[in-house]
């Protein structure tokens, strides 16, 4: 894959999203976790989203089970805990890898032009509406820092 609207992952109910359909927007890339310490980002994650969605923000939550096995559930079971613990209506994905052997082709891409492993669950990349990674921000920064590089984007 060559660019970010290239690519075309499931949903977390098994639907196929093509990325074509963010071109033009500013998107946050996140992976996520239900059962982990900073599983509250959530929350964040979901007032950015419905503070900005209007201005062309995206977030897109890829779970992934590979840090300390704190996402274990079920496709089902992912949405439900985040539907019913923090509203999230923002796009989540199936399950994906984002280090290692198996890293999602989209995880390969992201840190291509900002290298190393993904550190811990809720790291962050960030996309400007040209497709391209504007920046990476570790799992310690919070939705709410966020804001003021999302809004010069926007």
């Amino acid at each position: 894959m060559s660019a970010f609207y290239d690519f075309t992952l499931p949903l977390l109910n098994g639907t196929p999203q093509a990325f074509s359909a963010y071109r033009g927007k500013v998107v946050l890339v996140v992976n996520v976790a239900s059962k982990c310490g900073l599983t509250p980002q959530y929350a964040g994650l979901e007032a950015l989203w419905k503070a900005h969605n209007d201005q062309g923000l995206v977030i897109l939550g890829f779970p992934c089970n590979q840090f300390a096995g704190q996402e274990p559930g079920t496709e089902t079971e992912i949405a439900e805990f985040c539907e019913i613990n923090y509203g999230v209506t923002f796009p989540l994905f199936g399950k994906i890898d984002v280090n290692g052997p198996d890293t999602s082709p989209l995880y390969a891409w992201l840190k291509a032009g900002h290298p190393g492993d993904v550190d811990w669950n809720f790291a962050k990349f960030l996309i400007g509406r040209d497709g391209a990674v504007v920046a990476r921000f570790a799992s310690s920064v919070v939705p709410g820092e966020l804001e003021a590089p999302i809004v010069k984007l926007l």
